[in-house]
């Protein structure tokens, strides 16, 4: 028996008077609220009305019950109320500061579809791993090796567009194509490492591969900030480290590197599994379009 169910017909009815009124309130048949009310009767083991009246007349073990059953429906309607107030709470999730807004706006309405409200917060990834430690977040999309990844965005070098050069299918690049020339060695052309991509499985791989293309150090370097990397290439005709997805929201040309795959992983961290979990399965496909990786947790060049 739902005995809150039941509580809520019996107050309705014994405040009418009539089963047949008690029930349209309730917007329920007669015949469900006269089982309802038999049941509750069945339960204590005691009549509630009294069955020789024309109208609902409440017996005195039946006045003696209205009071606690309506208190019983009170907190049972509070219990309801403040659960969904509870579910509005929002998520706390922190997200790559380079995430498009498109996309964000595109996350954050799949969530609400979903009857999840996030409290999106973009940050660097030492920021969102510190976000997670002092527990500013419920939840955030911390940068991890590909291989402890849910989702791969794999890197390349973006530059800016060169004009009268338009490739169809963006050929690999060699970093040893950067090595200082022997008639102009000031002539430096820099790779640009942006923040959200300095993280040791990223960093420390592309300078490792730097020096075995006999580029100086001075030529992988880690940017101050995006803004600076990307006013870098378009005015001194570097390179900065980015996706393919990032290179077109930017203008940039994207072209993959030849021997050194690199690729940022992401995965999310939640300081309880089922928040993970969450935010996995309503909005996954979404999370991974914002973070210009696809489903499968696979990305490629520009579309020819």
């Amino acid at each position: 028996m739902d005995l809150v169910s039941a509580c809520r017909i019996f107050a309705s009815v014994a405040e009418r008077g009539s089963f047949t009124l008690g029930a349209a309130a309730e917007g329920i048949p007669q015949s469900v609220a006269s089982r309802r009310v038999a049941a509750l009767e069945k339960h204590f083991r005691q009549p509630l009305f009294d069955r020789t009246a024309r109208r609902a007349v409440l017996t005195v073990f039946g006045q003696d019950m209205l009071g606690p059953a309506r208190r019983l429906v009170q907190y049972a309607d509070a219990l309801d109320q403040h659960a969904a107030e509870a579910k509005l709470r929002p998520l706390t999730l922190a997200v790559p500061e380079i995430c498009d807004v498109r996309h964000l706006a595109l996350l954050d309405a799949a969530a609400r579809a979903a009857d999840v409200a996030l409290d999106l917060r973009g940050a660097g990834p030492e920021q969102r791993a510190a976000w997670m430690r002092d527990k500013t977040v419920r939840a955030a999309v911390q940068a991890v090796p590909p291989d402890e990844a849910v989702w791969v965005v794999p890197l390349g070098l973006a530059s800016a567009p060169t004009a009268g050069r338009n490739e169809a299918k963006p050929r690999a690049m060699r970093l040893e194509s950067l090595r200082p020339s022997r008639t102009e060695p000031t002539a430096l052309r820099r790779v640009w490492i942006q923040p959200e991509d300095d993280v040791p499985h990223l960093r420390d791989v592309l300078q490792r591969a730097g020096h075995r293309a006999a580029l100086l150090p001075a030529q992988i370097s880690v940017a101050a900030s995006l803004v600076t990397a990307i006013g870098a290439a378009f005015r001194t005709g570097d390179f900065v480290l980015a996706s393919a997805s990032q290179a077109r929201e930017l203008g940039l040309v994207w072209r993959p590197i030849a021997g050194a795959p690199l690729a940022r992983g992401y995965a999310v961290a939640a300081h309880i599994g089922e928040d993970a979990a969450l935010l996995r399965s309503l909005v996954g496909a979404e999370l991974a379009r914002a973070l210009g990786a696809t489903e499968t947790g696979e990305t490629g060049a520009p579309d020819a």
